[in-house]
């Protein structure tokens, strides 16, 4: 099946959001393990998290957007933008 990248951007100034959501969000990929094969969050000067890299099997990218929109981040409109794109490992870890 196929692999996607997920680029997921934080609207400015919604760390508050993000950490207020987070154990639903790590809840929902650990429910959505075989499909979320590896993610975390993108860091600014200071450490803060600014968004998040999910790689996604799917069938399509049709599939993997719609899991994404189930993600309690994208519920609570966390994001300012996701952008889905097909991704292919070539070295490192097998997924």
């Amino acid at each position: 099946m196929p692999l996607f990248a997920a680029l997921c951007l934080d609207k400015p100034n919604h760390v508050e959001l993000r950490l207020a959501t987070r154990e639903a969000h790590l809840a929902f990929l650990a429910a959505h393990a075989a499909q979320v094969k590896l993610g975390g969050p993108f860091l600014d000067a200071a450490d803060k998290p600014v968004g998040s890299l999910l790689i996604v099997e799917a069938a399509d990218a049709a599939a993997a957007q719609a899991l994404l929109a189930e993600d309690p981040y994208a519920k609570a409109g966390l994001f300012a933008s996701v952008e889905v794109k097909p991704w292919k490992r070539v070295v490192g870890a097998e997924l």
